[in-house]
């Protein structure tokens, strides 16, 4: 070990591992820190702001209100009783490869001593440790880190955010919620406000957001923790991270690419696993009804020729009708009664390599006649309580359930054991919607004494774990199950990702718009197979007089774009939406149909590369869709672009996200690029914004000049007739 006083001395350089860690104490008492790589060691991955201490505590007490219907949606204010506003450095110390910096902080009626610990945990991984200590720390419960950033240094990341790709400029809250109906859109928002216990939303709230990101500057920091945390970016000088705890863990990667720093991350966090084959045949299509229903529809699908992956049967455990529209019964086992002949249906459709998928989430409804599980859950002692020992109700519009504890080891097998006996053995189902996941209370009793707010956020993971471990014991390595809430290790269980409830709308706040920037998104933060709800889910309409009024339903045009783009990602899986018989469906007529079937079948085509993606992702953690800045982080107008992506790194795709427009812009970065449909080379010596056509049927696709990828897909395409 050696020690020594920064007070006395000039700026010190330490190695830590394969990290150069630079402490320069000032005057003013704001020391700088900054760490560099080995590798690159004029580079600093990290530094503190100049003119601020980089670490600060405080005693805050918070107030948490629960809003929406189904409850989900959350609003946490702060009030601040006191802070630091001061820090030294009093000693540091070199002990068992750590770096360990202890000092105090100081201010209005607060001192406390803290250490600060950078310990490397890999060779490109560097974890920071943050604790108060000693007798002033008593109270203390919020933990402040800041990071220094570049006025120009756009910040990417935190999960699946919808709103905005880049958030510099904004604070981010990182808590697992539900995302909103509305989100900011004018009207809408403020209805469902009014009519849906404030569901409406803000552009910051998300199922799976994480505390992660990375920026332009190739710098990229992580919490471990699971606790509330925001991210502080409306300084253009520095990023600052409040956390609701007293002790603050997280990393500091190393990275020569945003790849490779997606690489550091997702090795902590977890990689999403290998797809089955069989998502790769053809589109997952969202039938419900009954029987007899589901058999038309399959029989017009294949009158169209639509090539079939799976039929999505959520309603499989029957449903009800509420306010909202139709409902499933939240008991999850088949009904026959809706569902005559089930088993024959599953294995007909077995027969032809079309695999069933069904629904289920965390909840059970207390309804009398469909609360078997509810009445086994609550007498086994299985469900989240109150403090008072009785079932914590979520209140839902016109029906109320209780969530499974899974802090509950025994709780944990007992829902395990109903997907492999209710939704596998007797239900014949190939994957399933895993859905919620969002709305664990922070006022609620848990096994043990389990910190409902530790485990808010950590809930989410461990729904996905659950549904996980029941696949593997099931010896089903063939099963898919798609999850909307998520966090940091999210990925290491699920096998697919969805982007929750988007309206049926163009829109940037919550309809199309916002699908394809949670893709992007996400994708930065290690959910690397995402896909969304073809057309939307969330509609409404207005009731006059015997007249129905659309409020929000979508349009043939909204359905067939959005085809488009979700055949160039993980998954086509369409959805009815939330007022089926309001919206455009596959189905509606001949165009529709028409449509959906070159979309499957353009779908089944990329079957070749995707396959390719999803083993990248496997052992890399590389979204199959990237945001061009992952491929050309030196290209500076790749960083603010929007609403165009790369399908891995050989496919360039601007999909119609506007109404009415056959035509879109796009950028091509430096290099020769082949329009997919007609072959016409572009030339960008710099970098390029060109306009193409873009008719139905055909998104603006492009491929660089000598990709086999493209060339491959080509020739299928033409064999094909599309």
């Amino acid at each position: 070990m050696s020690q020594i006083s920064p007070t006395t001395q000039a700026p010190d350089q330490y190695r830590v591992g394969n990290f150069v860690v630079r402490v320069s104490p000032r005057e003013d008492g704001c020391p700088v820190l900054s760490v560099a790589h080995s590798a690159d060691t004029g580079r600093a991955i990290w530094e503190s702001p100049s003119g601020v201490p980089f670490l600060a505590a405080a005693e805050g007490k918070e107030t948490i209100r629960v809003f929406g219907r189904p409850e989900g949606v959350y609003e946490i204010t702060d009030r601040v009783l006191r802070q630091s506003d001061r820090q030294t450095i009093d000693t540091i110390a070199l002990e068992d490869r750590a770096l360990i910096l202890r000092g105090h902080l100081e201010g209005r009626d607060l001192t406390t001593a803290y250490r600060f610990t950078l310990r490397p945990v890999s060779e490109n991984q560097l974890q920071f440790q943050a604790d108060v200590e000693g007798p002033g720390a008593k109270g203390l419960n919020r933990l402040y880190l800041r990071c220094a950033s570049f006025r120009d240094e756009r910040v990417y990341g935190f999960g699946q955010q919808l709103t905005f790709f880049d958030n510099k400029g904004h604070l981010v809250p990182i808590l697992v919620q539900e995302h909103g109906v509305g989100r900011g859109l004018p009207v809408i928002t403020q209805l469902v406000n009014v009519t849906h216990s404030r569901a409406g939303g803000n552009p910051f709230m998300t199922e799976a957001p994480a505390p992660h990101y990375i920026t332009t500057k190739l710098r990229s920091v992580f919490l471990e923790n699971y606790e509330y945390s925001e991210f502080d970016l409306r300084r253009p000088d520095r990023i600052e991270i409040k956390l609701f705890s007293n002790t603050l863990t997280g990393r500091i990667l190393h990275g020569r690419t945003p790849l490779e720093l997606i690489e550091e991350y997702t090795a902590y966090a977890g990689r999403m696993r290998r797809l089955p084959d069989w998502v790769h045949e053809g589109a997952i299509v969202g039938l419900q009804g009954g029987t007899d229903l589901v058999r038309q529809k399959l029989a017009t699908l294949d009158r169209a020729g639509v090539p079939l992956a799976g039929v999505w049967i959520q309603d499989w455990c029957g449903r009800r009708v509420t306010a909202d529209g139709s409902r499933l019964w939240w008991n999850w086992q088949l009904d026959e009664t809706y569902y005559p002949g089930w088993s024959d249906l599953v294995s007909e459709l077995g027969r032809r390599n079309v695999r069933v998928l069904t629904y289920i989430n965390p909840f059970f409804a207390n309804d009398p006649g469909h609360d078997s599980q509810f009445k086994e859950a609550e007498k086994a002692g299985f469900l989240v309580k109150r403090a008072d020992g009785t079932p914590y109700m979520n209140r839902n519009r016109g029906f109320a359930a209780g969530m499974v504890d899974l802090s509950n080891l025994k709780a944990r097998e007992w829902v395990k054991g109903i997907i492999k006996n209710e939704l596998i053995a007797r239900g014949g189902s190939s994957g399933w919607m895993a859905d919620f996941g969002e709305a664990l209370p922070f006022d609620s009793s848990l096994s043990g004494g389990s910190d409902p707010a530790v485990w808010h956020n950590r809930y989410a993971e461990q729904w996905a774990a659950v549904n996980r471990e029941a696949i593997e014991e099931a010896g089903r390595g063939d099963i898919v199950f798609f999850s909307r809430s998520g966090f940091t290790r999210s990925p290491a269980s699920s096998t697919l990702f969805w982007l929750g409830d988007q309206l049926q709308t163009w829109d940037e706040y919550d309809g199309i718009k916002t699908a394809l920037t949670g893709l992007l998104s996400g994708g930065v933060s290690g959910f690397s197979l995402l896909h969304s709800d073809v057309g939307g889910y969330g509609a409404a309409v207005l009731k006059l007089g015997g007249v129905t009024l659309p409020v929000v339903v979508r349009s043939k045009e909204l359905l067939m774009r959005w085809e488009e783009l979700n055949a160039f990602t993980c998954l086509l899986r369409t959805h009815e939406g939330l007022l089926p018989l309001d919206s455009a469906q596959f189905d509606s007529d001949a165009e529709t149909l028409s449509h959906f079937a070159r979309m499957a079948k353009l779908y089944k085509a990329l079957g070749f590369y995707r396959k390719a993606l999803v083993d990248e992702a496997a052992r890399t953690g590389h979204p199959v869709v990237r945001h061009p800045f992952l491929e050309f982080p030196e290209d500076p107008n790749t960083f603010d672009l929007r609403y165009q992506f790369l399908l891995g790194s050989e496919l360039m795709v601007a999909p119609v996200l506007d109404s009415g427009k056959t035509s879109v812009s796009l950028y091509l970065p430096k290099g020769q690029w082949v329009n997919l449909w007609t072959a016409t080379r572009t030339d960008n010596p710099s970098g390029e914004w060109v306009t193409v056509p873009a008719p139905l049927g055909q998104p603006a696709v492009f491929y660089r000049e000598g990709s086999e990828i493209g060339e491959r897909l080509r020739s299928i395409l033409r064999s094909e007739g599309i």
